[in-house]
This record gives structure tokens, sequence and C-alpha cells, in this order.
């Protein structure tokens, strides 16, 4: 029976790891160019769901409550991503900690893949924020 369990959940982690492993492969490798996209947080967030507008070298959206603004660095050939110099309207809501936890996100991204009308920003190989293609 033991040796059952062990089996099972050796296979569970095995097809779990091979599920991440898609987009996390494709981390660090040329990706398409995200000028003039518009995203929307795919994770189910208590209020507004937080949004990401990337428009040449600037972004902006809101962040659950207050719209934010600023710099993004983004290198297809790599799938660089870094945003700068950051702020935002100063808005009080009921739920802050998403929003403060979604800025935290994007301030940490260095990495960035598309796959299909899915982004995900890393940190290093660490998925921190995945988003769905907006109209």
């Amino acid at each position: 029976m033991k040796n059952l369990f062990l089996s099972v959940c050796t296979a569970v982690v095995l097809v779990s790891c091979g599920a991440m492993g898609s987009s996390a492969s494709k981390v660090g490798k040329a990706q398409p160019s995200l000028a003039g996209t518009k995203w929307a947080l795919a994770d189910n967030v208590k209020g507004k769901i937080p949004t990401l507008n990337i428009e040449g070298e600037k972004i902006s959206g809101n962040a659950g409550c207050n719209n934010y603004f600023g710099t993004a660095s983004v290198d297809t050939s790599t799938g660089n991503f870094a945003a700068g110099q950051m702020g935002s309207t100063r808005m009080a809501c009921d739920n802050m900690s998403v929003e403060k936890n979604f800025m935290d996100m994007v301030g940490k991204a260095n990495k960035y893949v598309v796959n299909g009308n899915v982004l995900e920003l890393y940190k290093d190989n660490l998925l921190l924020l995945k988003f769905n293609k907006a109209e």
C-alpha cells in the first residue's frame, strides 16, 4: 500500500512538472513584441481585475483600484521585461492588498513569455503573473 501511494505521488509530481514546463521552458528565449497590447489578469481577484497595457516603452493600466503608469523595457530577442518609474493615483479602496501585491509583482518581473493569448511575467524562472489578452 505504501509503495502504491508513493508511486501515485511521484506520478502526480512528474505530470505537474511537465505541465508547468511548457511555458517555463520558453523563459529567456525570443518572444513576440508586446507593443500595442492590452492584458487582463487571469487570476480571480476580489474587486476590479488588474490590467496591463503596453504602448511602446510605456505601461499603464488599473491595479485593482488605482490607475498606474510607468516605463517598460521589453527585449523580444531574449524575452527580458522590466517595469520602472512606476506611479499611480492614490484612491483608497476596500482590498488594497490585491493592488499592492500586483504592483510588487509587476516591478519584480524580469522575463516574459507569450503563449497565444496568454502573457506570463516571470522573476527568472518563477511565474509571478498570468494575463489573458484583452480587447
